[in-house]
């Protein structure tokens, strides 16, 4: 079954065991927004498996309703539509954007341009930031709820020894602070929910297929989706506005 179709019921699917926890209140809905790409289909499998969640809705450009990240009122629409189907306790966003036909990560400040940055900063913190305002307010006021966005180890202003890749860095730095301060906010209004940055490692996608080198732990997509999963299983209240890796280490700002 397609991960990037409306809705997966995992009742119509063979129930493979999952190792995941039980503190989600079961009988809600668990949504991946980016469900056509490498990790959010992998995502979506998965979450079908959970019997915690009578289902998974997979949002995205081909969806329906489609969600494109440069369309507020397309981000509006599938927000509404997902409300119609019942309590959301999971949003995982696994969009992003690294390089395509036009743009490259800059070796280089001399290749800093600014359509590329102005793109990177459309998809990787403008986009992520309209999904906060319209999906943080579907989350239940009680019960642990997650809102899981997928950053980038590269996003750390800390952990910046190597230099280079001027917009993606600089986008999923803002996409960064975007979340930590939602969280904020959220913790006042629903103090049981839980809104965090995920780094997925580096997985054999698209977005990382000409930047794998020797000597990384390249791992598959549904290795990758499996280990975000545990780490969101292990996550409680103190751990928002976190940014985490797919061990659950905490990534320095």
């Amino acid at each position: 079954m397609r991960a990037t179709g409306n809705t997966l019921d995992p009742s119509s699917m063979s129930q493979a065991e999952n190792s995941h926890a039980t503190d989600f209140p079961p009988g809600d809905l668990a949504v991946v927004i980016g469900g056509g790409g490498g990790i959010g289909a992998a995502l979506a499998r998965q979450l079908a498996t959970d019997q915690r969640f009578a289902a998974v809705v997979s949002l995205g450009r081909s969806s329906t309703p489609p969600l494109d990240l440069l369309s507020e009122e397309s981000i509006v629409a599938a927000a509404a539509h997902v409300a119609e189907l019942g309590t959301v306790r999971l949003v995982i966003d696994a969009t992003g954007f690294l390089h395509d036909a036009r743009f490259a990560p800059e070796r280089s400040w001399r290749e800093i341009d600014p359509a590329h940055m102005a793109h990177s900063f459309a998809l990787n913190a403008t986009g992520p930031a309209l999904l906060l305002k319209h999906f943080l307010p579907l989350l239940p006021r009680e019960g642990k709820a997650v809102f899981a966005t997928l950053s980038a180890r590269v996003g750390s202003i800390g952990d910046n020894g190597l230099g280079g890749w001027y917009a993606y860095r600089a986008s999923k730095a803002a996409l960064n602070q975007l979340v930590r301060t939602a969280s904020i906010e959220l913790r006042r209004r629903k103090p049981d929910a839980i809104c965090l940055s995920l780094h997925p490692g580096t997985v054999e996608t698209g977005l990382s297929a000409p930047f794998a080198r020797g000597g990384l732990d390249v791992q598959t997509p549904d290795q990758a989706a499996g280990r975000l999963l545990a780490v969101i299983d292990g996550l409680t209240p103190a751990d928002t506005g976190s940014f985490r890796d797919h061990r659950g280490d905490t990534i320095p700002w």
